[in-house]
């Protein structure tokens, strides 16, 4: 699974157990092990799906929009191994977090936005990003992506983290997953697909291409 794995981000021992770790001053009590840190799958969806060997793509060094930084668990570790990392969170209270986690990390932007309304914030997102991440609790998952396809390179990539019950909490989520993936197929082409049950209850990893 390991070539998988973009540079900066290595699996290391923390207290004997082998982890993923990327460099950085640590955000939310963390183990550390020198400058590295671990980086917790459970509490970290982008985290789940390069523990399972997804193919993401992501190489390090490439420029990242990420939808849903809240108080920056994941986004603080994309920041330590890529290069621009802009942060879109809605909500004050993480953000507040956020923008502590950003104060030792020069290529992290934080950014109070909605990141169901694009515009408010294509003035300070670069276009032709590399990599568009996307952790929203909100209904229409699928929408958000779709909306922000915007600012992705023609060669770059989704990774989204869908959770069927912000969606629907009465349906099925394998129906919330279905009906995601139909609609995300307006603007993308599903390259990989995988439940993330293992560390994420009724959750699907899934990496796009922008067609």
């Amino acid at each position: 699974m390991s070539e998988a794995l973009p540079t900066g981000v290595e699996r290391r021992a923390f207290d004997g157990t082998e982890r993923l770790a990327t460099r950085g001053e640590p955000v939310y009590g963390e183990p550390t092990d020198g400058e590295w840190r671990a980086w917790n799958p459970n509490r970290s969806k982008l985290g789940a799906m390069l523990e399972l060997g997804m193919d993401t793509g992501l190489a390090g060094g490439e420029t990242v929009l990420y939808l849903g930084a809240a108080s920056g668990t994941t986004v603080s570790h994309v920041a330590d191994f890529a290069g621009p990392t802009y942060a879109v969170e809605f909500a004050a209270r993480p953000a507040r977090d956020l923008l502590e986690a950003a104060e030792s990390r020069d290529r992290l932007f934080p950014l109070l936005k909605d990141a169901r309304k694009p515009e408010t914030y294509a003035h300070v997102v670069e276009s032709d990003v590399d990599v568009i991440a996307q952790d929203v609790a909100t209904r229409g998952q699928a929408r958000v992506a779709l909306e922000n396809r915007r600012f992705l390179a023609d060669d770059g990539r989704l990774l989204l983290a869908v959770k069927a019950r912000s969606e629907d909490v009465t349906r099925e989520p394998e129906a919330v997953f279905e009906d995601v993936r139909t609609e995300l197929e307006d603007g993308y082409e599903i390259v990989e697909a995988e439940r993330l049950e293992r560390y994420h209850t009724d959750h699907l990893g899934i990496v796009a291409r922008p067609l």
